[in-house]
């Protein structure tokens, strides 16, 4: 494990502990990596969104601190703020659609939805909501996803995360992807394997 890596360890345990001097010293050191984080997720996003990479970070800090969960890696940490990085654009996209009710929302492509942050604030709930549907037929699957492309973790490091081989990720990412497939595009399947 490279010296910042252990690190990042090492403060996120003391910070468990109930440091706040180890909070003070994590955040600039993990600070780039959730804002790669967030402008992956932001990436695809029209020009004129009103969610900001610093802002979706900041967020994600927020309940990240306020949250009392213990972190037992880095690896760890970055799977917990992939899922909050998600649910903050699925959030944001939820009040969005709030005001554009019944607005009849296009069918996305497999490569369209799983590149977050869709053009539309619909892409990114259609694809939470299929995620959902994945996690209830296969969670490993949905967890796959949610750290590859949510999380930015290589396959490495989502193995480590969920305790398998790489090629296990692998597989269970190219199988996600045709149920996600099916599942968006209202294939036969969809629903059943």
């Amino acid at each position: 494990m490279p010296a910042d890596d252990q690190q990042v360890t090492r403060l996120l345990k003391e910070w468990g502990g109930g440091s706040k001097e180890a909070l003070d010293q994590l955040m600039p050191l993990v600070y780039d990596q959730l804002r790669t984080l967030a402008a992956r997720c932001l990436s695809a996003e029209r020009p004129e969104h009103t969610l900001r990479a610093t802002a979706l970070v900041n967020e994600a800090y927020l309940r990240l601190v306020g949250s009392e969960l213990t972190f037992h890696d880095r690896v760890h940490f970055y799977a917990v703020a992939a899922r909050l990085l998600r649910h903050i654009l699925v959030d944001h996209a939820k009040s969005l659609n709030r005001a554009k009710r019944g607005g009849g929302a296009a069918k996305l492509s497999l490569d369209e939805a799983l590149v977050v942050g869709q053009a539309t604030p619909s892409g990114i709930l259609d694809l939470d909501d299929a995620l959902k549907r994945l996690a209830v037929h296969d969670s490993r699957k949905a967890e796959v996803v949610e750290l590859l492309f949510f999380g930015g973790l290589t396959y490495d490091e989502a193995s480590a995360m969920l305790d398998i081989s790489p090629a296990t990720v692998h597989r269970e990412l190219r199988m996600a992807k045709a149920w996600l497939h099916r599942d968006l595009t209202g294939g036969a399947a969809a629903h059943g394997g």
